[in-house]
C-alpha cells in the first residue's frame, strides 16, 4: 500500500512515516495543503491521510478540490477530538473516514486497510487470486492450506498487482510504490522480485507485457 500523508506537524509526520513503514505501508509526506494537492494530482495513491488544519490551503479545501476533479482516492481525515463540525463537514464533502487526534497507530493502519479493501471492492481481509489468497491484514500468502514464504518486497509487489488486476504496471510504477523516497534503484530490482514470486506461486499468475510491465489478469 502507498499513501499520501498531508500533515504540517513534521515530527508527527516523521513518526507516522516510520511507524507505517514498519507495517509495510509506503508513505509520501506533504506539509501543507498546496504541496499535498500537488502530490495527490500527480501520483496514484491507495489512500490519503489528510489533516484539516493545514497552512496554504486547508484540508477541507484540498478535499473539495480533489472531489470536484472527480478523484476518488479514499481519504481519511485527521481532526481534533472535539471538532465535531469539521468531521461532519469532511464526511459530507467526500471523506471516507476520520480519526481524532491523538490516536494509536494500529487503529490508523486498520482503518487504512479497510478503506483500501472497500475501494478495491474487497469487503473482507482476504484477496483471492484463483488458488492463491492474500491475507491483507497479516500480509501473508497462501496456496490452498499452505502458507508460502514471501519477503516483504515480494508481498508488496504481489498485493499491488492484485489490487490493480487487469492493469499493466510498469517497473517505474512498481518502484515508486516500493521505494517512494529513493531515486537510485537498480534497473532489475523489480524483475528479480517478480522472478522469485513466480518460483513460489507458479509462472502463470504474474504476466509480462514486453516493454510495458507486469500484470495479473482480471
Amino acid at each position: 500500500m502507498k499513501i499520501l500523508l498531508i500533515e504540517d506537524e513534521r515530527d508527527l509526520a516523521s513518526a507516522l512515516t516510520r511507524a507505517l513503514a514498519d507495517e509495510g505501508i509506503a508513505v509520501v509526506a506533504a506539509y501543507d495543503g498546496e504541496e499535498g494537492l500537488y502530490h495527490a494530482r500527480e501520483v496514484a495513491f491507495d489512500a490519503i491521510v489528510l489533516d484539516l488544519m493545514l497552512p496554504e490551503r486547508s484540508g477541507l479545501e484540498v478535499l473539495t478540490a480533489l472531489r470536484d476533479e472527480g478523484r476518488t482516492t479514499p481519504v481519511l481525515i485527521l481532526t481534533a477530538r472535539d471538532a465535531l463540525d469539521d468531521r461532519v463537514r469532511g464526511l459530507n464533502l467526500g471523506a471516507d473516514d476520520y480519526l481524532a487526534k491523538p490516536f494509536e497507530v494500529p487503529e490508523l493502519v486498520a482503518r487504512l486497510h479497510a478503506l483500501v479493501r472497500r475501494a478495491a471492492g474487497t469487503a473482507g481481509p482476504m484477496l483471492v487470486l484463483g488458488d492463491v489468497r492474500l491475507d491483507l491484514t497479516a500480509r501473508r500468502v497462501f496456496r490452498g492450506d499452505e502458507e508460502l514464504p514471501v519477503t516483504g518486497r515480494e508481498y508488496a509487489i504481489l498485493e499491488l498487482l492484485a489490487r490493480h488486476r487487469g492493469e499493466v504496471l510498469s517497473r517505474g510504477d512498481i518502484c515508486d510504490h516500493l521505494y517512494p523516497d529513493e531515486t537510485e534503484i537498480a534497473s532489475n530490482t523489480v524483475d528479480v522480485h517478480v522472478a522469485a514470486l513466480r518460483r513460489k506461486l507458479g509462472a502463470d499468475l504474474i504476466q509480462t507485457r514486453r516493454g510495458l510491465g507486469y500484470l495479473i489478469d482480471a
